[in-house]
């Protein structure tokens, strides 16, 4: 096969030879950040090593970076540092091997037409190259070959994928002690999963998932690759503490690569370690910065700040949930998220004073609730009256999606914690409660995500309104719910223990537990619906 190159800013053309007759020419767009050579972020990594057959250290250190960068979710950095370790060595058959993969479906994405032919032209280049592989490399290169075709059609990926990790089925059999190649098999075999929703452990995909990727971290519980897949494919499960252990030593090693570091947060949560996961998403938004320096990688900046403004909502955590939302709303013009953590933490003056709507019809309602509580609490009851109409006219009628959820279901949650504080400013106890329970049903239909929609649960209103009238067995019942959903929580602790002394009983495990919560939160409490 011969090839040219003619090199422009934003493409290269490769002209390909097929056989002695057919010539077969394509155009491949690369995207801008190729213009740029790669560099080295040894501060970034940690002490993952591949070893390669090149004499090359260059090429070699640029080959460990992109491996960790893509166990990181990086990807095209990824790209550009096996790029980086075959421009450093253009003989090194495995460094091609790094790019294809890295321009394949990964577990936040498929293949896209514009990358899949950068992923065959890769290959073709690390075939060309065997004769400079080991056994092993030439074995990993071939894995790849039924994962990318010359015609490639998205709506035909599933049987690439199959086929894929058929061959790294095989692969990982051979290699039974190489924990990279048995990691790439557990990558593998999920991506023939539905990447978002509740999995259950009766399975067999699922626990055949879980058993691939635990055999690697029975062996070394530090590997971020393996580590990284079972905290997804557990998080969604009844059983997320699987992924404790290993989560325990993620962050850590990739230091730089804010994704990694952001990843434990997703069992914390679950788990309902808000601190730790505060924690985690604050040293993943460091690297974010770090990356304007040169010193780490931005990886889904939002995403960190979001599940920061979550975690510290649930963990009392007001200063800190505010001012993610307020980086947040910097970084992405978004002040949805702001609106409900005053909300959350009773700045009700301050949402008042906010003029930024936000796009998009499900984050502009959030910000309506918000102002439409506000201003209840500031005694504009005509202004959250006219609000609350608002909201469930777009609850009947919306088909707006919001991540992974249907719209009316967020919408008709607020709506009915508006509509339930609404009758009971006006001592209507009866339609409140209806009301909290309206929106708690809404609320129930949500699907899993990580983090949730909303930074409250409406059985934080509905326990409330319980307790105020006296209905203290009802109110424990909904706070003992929400403290199920989302263990530890300071707001459904602070629910359980009042509602245990009204009935003249206590619980030593959960004053232990709401002492600690209020031990790392910032607020007191009068009431768990402010």
């Amino acid at each position: 096969m011969a090839k040219t190159m003619m090199f422009n800013k934003f493409s290269v053309i490769f002209v390909l030879v097929y056989s002695s007759s057919a010539l077969f020419s394509q155009e491949i767009n690369y995207p801008e950040s190729f213009d740029q050579p790669m560099k080295l972020f040894p501060e970034a990594m940690g002490n993952f090593h591949f070893p390669i057959s090149s004499a090359s250290r260059e090429a070699q250190e640029f080959f460990n970076q992109g491996f960790q960068l893509m166990y990181a979710f990086a990807k095209e950095d990824a790209a550009r540092s096996f790029q980086a370790s075959h421009l450093a060595d253009p003989d090194c058959a495995i460094c091609w091997w790094g790019e294809a993969w890295a321009w394949g479906s990964y577990l936040n994405g498929a293949m896209t037409t514009a990358q899949a032919p950068r992923a065959y032209f890769a290959l073709q280049e690390a075939l060309k190259r065997l004769n400079f592989a080991s056994k092993k490399e030439a074995d990993m290169i071939k894995a790849l070959q039924p994962r990318y075709i010359e015609n490639f059609e998205p709506q035909n990926r599933r049987e690439q994928d199959q086929a894929y990790a058929d061959a790294m089925a095989d692969l990982a059999s051979k290699y039974p002690d190489d924990l990279n190649i048995v990691t790439l098999y557990g990558d593998s075999l999920f991506l023939l999963e539905e990447r978002r929703g509740y999995r259950s452990l009766d399975d067999p995909n699922v626990t055949r998932l879980h058993n691939v990727l635990l055999s690697v971290l029975d062996r070394d519980i530090t590997h971020p690759g393996a580590c990284h897949l079972l905290v997804h494919a557990t998080e969604s499960t009844p059983t997320p503490e699987l992924a404790a252990p290993c989560a325990k030593h993620l962050g850590n090693t990739i230091p730089g690569a804010s994704h990694i570091n952001h990843m434990p947060s997703h069992t914390w949560n679950e788990m309902g370690l808000w601190q730790e996961a505060v924690r985690s998403n604050t040293i993943a938004w460091h690297s974010d910065q770090k990356a304007a320096f040169g010193k780490g990688f931005a990886i889904y900046p939002t995403h960190n700040l979001t599940m920061l403004y979550y975690a510290a909502s649930m963990g009392g955590l007001s200063a800190t949930a505010i001012q993610a939302a307020k980086d947040l709303a910097k970084l992405n013009g978004n002040t949805a998220m702001l609106s409900l953590a005053l909300i959350r933490f009773g700045r009700f003056d301050e949402v008042l004073e906010m003029d930024s709507k936000p796009n998009g019809e499900i984050n502009i309602s959030m910000y309506d609730f918000a102002q439409g509580y506000a201003s209840l609490k500031q005694g504009k009851i005509e202004t959250a009256e006219s609000i609350l109409q608002s909201l469930w006219d777009l609850t009947n009628t919306t088909t707006a999606r919001f991540r992974f959820h249907d719209g009316k279901d967020i919408v008709g949650t607020m709506a009915g914690i508006l509509e339930g504080e609404l009758a009971w400013s006006e001592g209507n106890m009866e339609a409140a409660i209806k009301s909290f329970e309206k929106a708690a049903e809404y609320y129930e239909n949500l699907n899993y995500d990580e983090p949730e929609p909303l930074p409250f649960s409406p059985r934080h209103w509905l326990g409330a309104a319980y307790s105020e009238i006296g209905a203290h067995s009802k109110a424990l019942e909904q706070y003992n719910i929400d403290i199920d959903e989302h263990p530890h929580n300071i707001w459904g602790l602070w629910g359980v223990k009042e509602a245990l002394s009204n009935l003249d009983r206590n619980d030593r495990k959960i004053n232990e537990e709401l002492e600690k919560a209020f031990s790392f939160s910032d607020v007191w409490l009068p009431n768990t619906k402010l």
